[in-house]
């Protein structure tokens, strides 16, 4: 999608850290990260740094000088400042709307390399990802790079702020009580992982097709109206990124009772469903396995 040049970017609710040299340290059970797609699952990374305990370690702040939306149309970190900006002016009409008061979350970082969270220690293998215990977002702007190189996404920008608006339906679920009343541990094409997944496909869907009517602080709107070719994008990133797919890749074969968080037809399903029915149709829970 593209900015309105002239749209006043708010970075108050967005962070920057740099490289962190931090360990996650003290004991605690594994804490269940969430997001579009753990990146590691595909490298082999081994994740069990992300686990309860305290962080130690230094950790800079770096000042993000994003102020218009021409900004975001040609710099990534400032996309994502614009993409944060237009659903908190979503979710915080639309939360109300499905039951629950709307709370921002505490953080939504962009990171490099490597940064210390609620859940643990996270690197740039771990993909984008929100963590429920802390209630933030974190996002190293080299996964959208992995998308296309690693897993043939085309790119574009409305695929990158999927990756966002995906992450914020987290959040939105996790005001929701979802995270509370799911196992999120269970795995297979009809689990609470993958419903609890394809929900957030759909409100990132939702957010995309009102995103043209979030305003800035002045009442400007952050977006122009998105384009057949942009939610072409958002899909295919969607697509790429499906366990079928992404098992494919790896393996050569498809293992449905180990997938966490849906096919690629599901996952495009799920967004277009969000596009046309809005954040009210997304429950992925009350429905039967065959309609997922």
């Amino acid at each position: 999608m593209t900015f309105n040049d002239n749209a006043k970017l708010d970075t108050s609710r967005v962070s920057k850290r740099g490289r962190n040299t931090g360990i996650a340290v003290g004991g605690g059970s594994a804490v269940v990260v969430i997001g579009l797609f753990l990146l590691s699952q595909f490298l082999g990374v081994d994740l069990t740094g992300l686990a309860g305990g305290a962080q130690q370690g230094t950790q800079s702040e770096e000042d993000l000088s994003c102020q218009y939306g021409s900004e975001a149309n040609a710099d990534v970190e400032c996309l994502m400042v614009g993409a944060e900006n237009s659903l908190y002016d979503y979710w915080t009409d639309e939360a109300p709307r499905l039951g629950v008061q709307f709370t921002q979350p505490n953080d939504f970082v962009l990171f490099t390399q490597s940064t210390s969270t609620g859940c643990g220690q996270a690197s740039s293998a771990t993909g984008p990802f929100y963590c429920p215990p802390d209630q933030s977002i974190y996002i190293d702007t080299s996964f959208f790079d992995e998308l296309r190189t690693q897993f043939g996404a085309s790119g574009g920008t409305l695929s990158e702020m999927y990756v966002v608006a995906h992450e914020y339906g987290h959040h939105i679920q996790n005001l929701l009580g979802v995270m509370d009343r799911t196992d999120r541990t269970d795995t297979g094409p009809t689990s609470d992982s993958v419903r609890t997944e394809l929900q957030a496909d759909c409100y990132a869907g939702a957010w995309v097709a009102a995103a043209s009517t979030t305003e800035d602080q002045d009442g400007v709107t952050f977006l122009k109206p998105v384009t057949d070719a942009q939610v072409a994008d958002a899909l295919n990133a969607a697509s790429v990124i499906g366990d079928d797919r992404i098992q494919e890749m790896g393996s050569g074969q498809v293992n449905p009772e180990s997938w966490t968080h849906g096919s690629s037809e599901q996952r495009e399903k799920w967004f277009q469903v969000g596009m046309k029915n809005g954040a009210g149709g997304c429950d992925t829970f009350s429905i039967s396995g065959s309609e997922l």
